[in-house]
Order: structure tokens, then C-alpha cells, then sequence
């Protein structure tokens, strides 16, 4: 079914409940032709999108604080992180990955101090966590770092 919203905002091709399950492809959002003024939040879910667009998601994300007591700053399917000793930590998921073959975006910087970055410890890699540690840019040492963060895509 073809869902159209006219220049004047009227919307044909909905059925009763919202939008119909892949109804929404990267295509449509590219021009367009579905307007986030014109969908309400939470209106998209996983559901209504196809599998190469839900593909494409983040699985998991946060942003912590790596110094002193360790304080995720926000995150989306991170649970806790884990402070494994100095520039060492490990991100623990909500929900599991469906196995380990995931792959890892980690950075880390701390302005004015050291500014660094960050690289996943792959043999701690698994379904349900990841591990990694923050370096100086010279790789010199391992340290602490007040911004860190982690994107998980699968």
C-alpha cells in the first residue's frame, strides 16, 4: 500500500493503528517524503522498519565518564559500565547481542589533559559485553579519560 502526504498535508495509505509494518524505508526519509513534523515520537519502531534499515542502527551506545568514579552520561542498551583499573573499562548490554560478531566504535579524550584514544580488547569481546582501554596519543600509557565512548553496530 503507497502512502501519500500531499502538498497540503493530508495523508492517504494509512490503515487503522498507524503505519504498516516496512512501510518506511531509507528512501522515503531521504527526500522526504515521510517529515519528522509529520510523525509523532516513538511513531517509528524497529517493526515498521526493513531489515536493511534496522540493520543500520546502533545496537548499543553510551557516553561515560572514565575518571574517578565512572558515570555513564547517557546510553541506549548499556546497562553498566565496568572500570576493569586505570583507562580500562568494559560496557556492559542490556539486552545481548545475538553473538560476538559485532563490530566496535570506541573513542576517548580528555581536553586540555590528554587527549587520546580508545581500542577494544577483541578477545573480551562477547554477546553480552565489550572491553576496551583509552590510551595518550603518543600510546605511551594507558590512562583515564573524562570523555569515552562506545558505538555498537550489528
Amino acid at each position: 500500500m503507497t502512502i501519500t502526504i500531499d502538498g497540503t498535508g493530508n495523508i492517504t495509505g494509512l490503515v487503522a493503528g498507524g503505519l504498516p509494518d516496512l512501510s518506511i524505508t531509507n528512501a522515503d526519509l531521504a527526500t522526504d517524503a515521510v517529515s519528522t513534523s509529520k510523525v509523532l515520537n516513538n511513531a517509528i519502531t524497529a517493526a515498521k522498519l526493513g531489515s536493511n534499515e534496522q540493520s543500520g542502527l546502533a545496537k548499543a551506545w553510551v557516553n561515560f565518564n572514565g575518571t574517578g568514579v565512572v558515570a555513564i552520561r547517557a546510553s541506549y542498551n548499556v546497562s553498566s559500565i565496568t572500570d576493569n583499573g586505570t583507562g580500562n573499562y568494559t560496557v556492559n548490554f542490556t539486552t545481548a547481542m545475538p553473538d560476538a560478531n559485532y563490530a566496535t566504535s570506541v573513542c576517548a579524550s580528555d581536553p586540555g589533559v590528554a587527549d587520546g584514544f580508545a581500542t577494544p580488547a577483541s578477545a573480551a569481546q562477547t554477546s553480552s559485553a565489550i572491553r576496551f582501554r583509552c590510551f595518550t596519543y603518543n600510546g605511551a600509557s594507558v590512562t583515564d579519560m573524562t570523555y569515552a565512548f562506545c558505538a555498537i553496530f550489528r
